[in-house]
């Protein structure tokens, strides 16, 4: 068994609508081994080491089904079991995950081994243990015949505790994990910024972050009071809040000198700890002082260590969240009971088994250890670790009652005195926390600390959750949903609205017509494309950025109020999508690109990956009428709305759609024109004639009507009001500025160019039918290739759609070859022109891409249409528009000005009802219409 490949799933994806692992992994002659052949002892043993597959359902929904599975006929195939396994490992470290799915890839032996993870590295590494425990548990006859290195050194009993080791110091802490769940409660989104605990809640400007238990709302100068324990208390005292006598030492003779003064008993600990590290007390003696002393100085920072008067009674945290006391605990320090039979040691032992407890902050609680203090309390007790103790005594091996260290709580937040909260509130305001702990002591809480009394002997920061969602005794509070409320208020919003757009041709059009028209309406919208991610207009992070890692980009960005994600099948294949839900979706269309790769062969498949964004959208989803694969995505929808998109005004679906109260998009014909009309409710609402949006070169470019209508539906959906859309409409055009490639028309040569990306057959005949559409006097010229890592049939139907046309065709190879020979790509094309009847002395075979603009751009006569599909569009434009520049700009300055030329001439220059804005280069920006022109 090996694994041929894996992919890590970020958001929804094919496979599940959160976050999974694919494996693809290899079988080999294991293929012919499924469990119940391998042999019960191979099963046995499996069993053994993970007990835990015994509560496993599979396919039979009820513990011990998966066990039945093994055993029963043939029993299972191993793809199927490492699935289980790897959930099993996972839990076995405290990620709660169950689902998982094994599916042949079709090609014999293989399977997609598909399973849930919480934290990438550890569901990876679950993967790849599950997969050595089944080879090593094989049985030897079995070991001989597979290609697979094994490890002679393998102890699962020692792998599965360095994975649990490992998983915890990746997964969450007990107090992030539980603002993580709270958060999910709520319906707050959240995105891991770190490895650590700095964790973002809402998207956009809408955000918050928090790090472990400090939150954005967290002063910064509170923390640094709180940390400074000599503050705090100075600080305390003069507000007449309980505090013990302290004093700052900076030598063990000074503490001695301190420790006197104060009177014994005494506490010493660090003057900038936490977690009770380098705190010693109860101290009686000059010798106890200078060691504690020193211990303390090992835990701290700061030169001075305090000195401060022993407090008696027992030790609670009392947790204050945006002013409110929200828990109280009462803390025991970690400690043993004796049963006349085992050491102190062995009981040690036996506590730590306890499942709850772990290392550090990882479980509910910490794993006791015989370290300096614990020696030094058994020995002030006259103990060692071989120690027998009476049944029933009860030995601290800490004096401090810290979770961190051992210690056990138990909830008093009902019990605790009206005074005792005051107290609490009153300090925790006072230091100015929006979230901090307040430790205290005092006999009974449940009495007020004016009449028995009790003292606060620190304030933290950051404190921990886990005594309060998971105590040792009493009712678990949800802490962390306090803190969630004060972030997140009633009626404040976590999410910015989300439109995502998918589809084969298209997307990026359409998704820069959103996002200007959002923009239009004052939005600040982050744009993930083709092209890079946008903000606000400009350009943040260039290249290709359509996956999941762009969208977080977006989402991550504070000035952020609107998202428009560009959304391809790359991504949606290599790690699914980068959130977990979006407002309003859109599929265009689902035509034949990439095919043969990513594991996706067929249009079909391809519809299922792109249906990945249309299940994703809570309110609206936009679907292409006219195209069969997206109409078949209506089943799948769980929006609120389904809005469908047409250029046919008699589709009888839509119809019945309309008819029905539903929405739709409609292009109708009409005497002046094509008129995108809405429908709504029962509401006709005319937007916007096709040919005054300058994207669609006066309605010809069919293409970009389509585009400009799921922009409007799309808008619509997002409750903008039709002259928003209708300005945004009329605003956008598509120079090479607003969207490289995608139609760029450069008109100011003695004939026309346009630049195109179109890089399939679907593409390739949405520009072939716009060349027909133009009104061209001259010849048309084209400048065709397609990318080498399509299929021959792709290159071959790109042909075939090209056929018929253009008066010449220059057939180049793109720069990059993509695995095919240098000339390979454009002789396919050439045959194929020719079988499709294209004569071949109209047909030139260039060999490069720039060579092959240069000679179109030369052989273009007045009046002619040269169209170029292209793959590097910045050199390509530049070749445009620097073309013969300094003849054209000859000829611009021999003109006289403007001011010099008769009225007359001036006005059958221009139009006013055409007037043309251009830069300095003289390419157009913006075609300005008359006020009032409909």
């Amino acid at each position: 068994m090996k694994i041929v490949s894996k992919n890590v799933f970020v958001g929804p994806n094919v496979w599940a609508g959160f976050p999974v692992i694919r494996y693809v992994i290899d079988l080999g002659v294991l293929e012919e081994w499924p469990s119940a052949r391998i042999g019960e002892d191979w099963i046995n043993a499996l069993v053994e080491a993970l007990p835990g597959l015994h509560e496993h359902g599979c396919s039979y929904r009820e513990p011990g089904g998966f066990i039945r599975r093994l055993r029963e006929g043939e029993g299972t195939w191993l793809g199927h079991v490492a699935e289980h396994v790897a959930l099993e490992i996972q839990g076995v470290a405290g990620s709660e995950v169950t689902f998982g799915r094994t599916r042949s890839t079709g090609v014999p032996g293989q399977y997609n081994l598909v399973y849930q993870y919480h934290q990438r590295d550890v569901g990876l590494e679950a993967g790849q243990l599950a997969i050595r425990l089944l080879m090593h548990l094989l049985p030897d006859h079995l070991k001989s015949q597979v290609e697979y290195e094994f490890d002679p050194e393998f102890d699962f009993p020692d792998e599965l505790k360095s994975f649990v080791l490992m998983a915890q110091r990746k997964e969450f802490g007990p107090s992030t994990g539980s603002l993580v769940k709270a958060a999910e409660d709520r319906d707050i989104p959240w995105i891991r910024l770190n490895n650590n605990s700095l964790v973002q809640f809402g998207h956009g400007k809408f955000q918050q972050r928090i790090q472990a238990t400090i939150t954005s709302e967290t002063k910064h100068i509170a923390v640094e009071i709180s940390c400074d324990k000599e503050d705090t208390h100075n600080m305390l005292s003069d507000l007449g809040l309980p505090v013990p006598q302290q004093r700052l030492a900076y030598s063990p003779a000074q503490a001695v000198r301190e420790a006197g003064r104060i009177g014994y008993p005494v506490v010493v600990k660090p003057l900038d700890g936490n977690h009770g590290r380098g705190v010693s007390i109860n101290l009686t003696e000059d010798a106890q002082v200078e060691t504690a002393f020193h211990e303390a100085k090992a835990h701290s920072k700061s030169r001075g260590i305090l000195v401060e008067s022993f407090v008696t009674g027992m030790d609670h945290r009392m947790l204050v969240v945006n002013g409110e006391l929200v828990a109280a605990a009462k803390r025991v320090p970690g400690h043993v009971v004796g049963d006349g039979r085992h050491t102190i040691a062995e009981l040690i032992e036996i506590v730590n088994s306890d499942p709850r407890r772990g290392i550090g902050h990882e479980k509910v609680l910490t794993n006791l250890e015989l370290d300096n203090q614990a020696e030094r309390l058994m020995a002030d007790a006259g103990h060692t670790a071989e120690t027998v103790l009476p049944e029933g005594e009860t030995f601290y091996l800490r004096s401090t009652a810290n979770l961190s260290t051992g210690g056990t709580a138990i909830d008093v937040t009902d019990v605790c005195h009206p005074d005792n909260k005051d107290m609490a509130e009153r300090t925790i305001k006072a230091v100015g926390l929006d979230v901090g702990g307040v430790d205290f002591l005092t006999p009974d809480i449940t009495k007020s600390y004016k009449d028995i009394g009790g003292a606060i002997v620190e304030v933290n920061a950051a404190p921990g959750f886990r005594m309060h969602v998971a105590p040792s005794e009493g009712k678990p509070r949800d802490v962390a949903g306090k803190v969630l409320d004060m972030l997140f208020p009633k009626g404040r919003e976590a999410r910015i609205p989300i439109g995502a757009i998918t589809g084969t041709n298209g997307k990026t059009t359409t998704s820069r017509m959103l996002a200007h028209i959002m923009k239009s309406s004052g939005k600040i919208v982050g744009m993930t494309s083709t092209d890079g991610v946008y903000v606000d207009g400009k350009l943040t992070v260039k290249g290709d950025m359509t996956g999941p890692a762009s969208a977080q980009m977006v989402l991550r960005d504070p000035s952020v109020d609107f998202a428009v994600m560009e959304t391809a099948r790359g991504g949606l294949v290599r790690a699914g999508l980068g959130y977990q839900r979006c407002d309003v979706s859109a599929c265009l269309n689902v035509a034949a690109d990439h095919l043969g790769m990513g594991g996706i062969n067929t249009v079909e498949e391809l519809a299922v990956i792109k249906r990945v964004v249309v299940e994703a959208a809570t309110d609206t989803v936009v679907l292409n009428a006219d195209d069969i694969h997206c109409l078949r995505m209506a089943d799948f929808c769980k929006a609120e709305h389904i809005c469908y998109v047409t250029t046919n005004s008699d589709h009888p679906l839509v119809r019945e759609h309309i008819q029905a109260g539903g929405r739709a998009v409609v292009l109708e014909k009409a005497m002046n024109g094509d008129m995108i009309t809405i429908y709504a409710n029962g509401l006709h609402l005319p937007v916007l004639w096709s040919h005054l949006i300058p994207a669609t070169l006066e309605g010809k470019a069919l293409y970009n009507v389509q585009n400009a209508m799921f922009a409007c539906a799309m808008a619509y959906a997002f409750k903008l009001d039709l002259d928003n859309i209708r300005h945004g409409l009329r605003t956008f055009d598509t120079s090479f500025f607003q969207v490289p490639g995608r139609t760029n028309v450069f008109d100011e040569h003695p004939f026309k160019v346009i630049l195109d990306y179109g890089h399939n057959p679907a593409a390739i005949a949405a520009m072939s039918g716009l060349a027909d559409r133009l009104d061209v006097k001259g010849r048309r010229l084209v400048v065709c290739a397609m990318p080498g890592d399509r299929r021959d049939e792709d290159i071959r139907e790109a042909a075939k759609v090209l056929a018929g046309h253009f008066d010449h065709y220059f057939v180049k190879p793109d720069d990059n070859r993509r695995g095919r020979g240098e000339m390979e790509v454009p002789q396919m094309l050439r045959d194929g022109l020719i079988t499709a009847g294209v004569e071949a002395g109209r047909i030139t075979l260039v060999a490069s891409e720039a060579e092959a603009v240069d000679l179109g751009l030369n052989t273009a006569q007045p009046d002619d249409l040269l169209i170029i599909f292209a793959d590097e569009l910045a050199r390509s434009w530049k070749q445009i528009i620097y073309f013969k520049k300094a003849e054209r700009e000859a000829i611009v300055t021999a003109k006289p000005s403007r001011v010099e030329r008769p009225a007359a001439e001036f006005e059958e220059l221009v139009s006013a009802s055409d007037l043309l804005i251009r830069d300095e280069r003289g390419v157009r920006l913006a075609r300005a219409e008359p006020e009032g022109a409909d």
